[in-house]
């Protein structure tokens, strides 16, 4: 059973309209402090565990903040182009902000199945981490992911602290509880038994360690949450307001946008335009 129409993000081509053809200022000369863009970083020894990097003008490690975003697909299938467009505005946005773009390993039942995507966004962070003095960035390091990689990003910013803990996550539709997800989802049952090795009765464990709400605390990092409430795979009530919910309860810092017509990240430009007016406005007070 393929999961091959599970949380697919397909908003790329909506955002097009958000940049300009200008092309990144890449340099390829000795000097450290100018921009550059070095593409395909290996950070491991799997084919798929590269990133993009792209590093803004007259960085430090004492000022320069930290973006790592996750590409959706389902855990299955994605890549890290399909965040090109969305590189792009947020250069224009954050323009003080290096950014990481990843790639994970894809599952592929038997082989990556659940949480390999997961440890590979956390060595992806570890190595973003490790290298901050290679790269002159900072340790206030920002997770942004879409559908799935919104949940892998919540997972990496609520279940880990070190070697650096989260200062704050761009949720885009991410699924936040699992066994609601296999629940809400009977079509996709099957393919949640690959992906988790079991259901949530004969393998509760991993089905409660997949899940970012249950990582919530008072020490939680704030959190931007973007939904549509016409999604119609990820179910806005058991994921996202469900989050909300719960990191309110716990005094978390937190930001609920919702669209009621938005469908699973297939909006018009206006509804991108505000929701990344909101992701910048709630970053700059989130982690100044």
């Amino acid at each position: 059973m393929k999961l091959k129409t599970l949380l697919l993000v397909s908003f790329s081509a909506s955002l097009l309209f958000l940049v300009s053809c200008k092309k990144d200022d890449t340099t390829t000369g000795g000097d450290p402090i100018a921009a550059k863009t070095i593409l395909n970083v290996s950070y491991g020894t799997d084919p798929l565990q590269k990133m993009d990097i792209y590093l803004p003008a007259n960085r430090s490690v004492t000022s320069t903040k930290v973006i790592i975003m996750v590409h959706g697909g389902g855990w299955i299938q994605g890549d890290k182009s399909d965040f090109t467009t969305m590189v792009d505005t947020l250069k224009k946005r954050l323009p003080g902000y290096a950014i990481f773009n990843i790639n994970y390993r894809l599952a592929a039942w038997p082989a990556n199945i659940f949480p390999t995507q997961e440890l590979d966004v956390k060595a992806a962070t570890e190595f973003i981490y490790g290298n901050r003095s290679t790269y002159l960035v900072g340790d206030k390091f920002v997770m942004l992911g879409a559908s799935a990689g919104g949940h892998l990003s919540l997972l990496q910013a609520y279940k880990y602290s070190s070697p650096v803990k989260v200062k704050a996550v761009v949720d885009f539709f991410g699924p936040t509880d699992m066994v609601a997800m296999y629940n809400d989802a009977p079509a996709s049952q099957p393919a949640y038994m690959l992906l988790l090795s079991g259901t949530p009765a004969s393998n509760p464990t991993m089905y409660s360690q997949s899940s970012p709400v249950n990582y919530i605390t008072a020490t939680t990092c704030p959190t931007i949450i973007i939904q549509g409430g016409a999604d119609p795979l990820v179910n806005a009530t058991t994921q996202s307001v469900a989050l909300k919910n719960k990191l309110t309860t716990a005094s978390v810092v937190n930001e609920y946008v919702f669209y009621p017509a938005g469908g699973h990240g297939d909006w018009d430009a206006a509804t991108y335009t505000d929701a990344f007016n909101k992701i910048q406005a709630f970053l700059t007070v989130n982690v100044p």
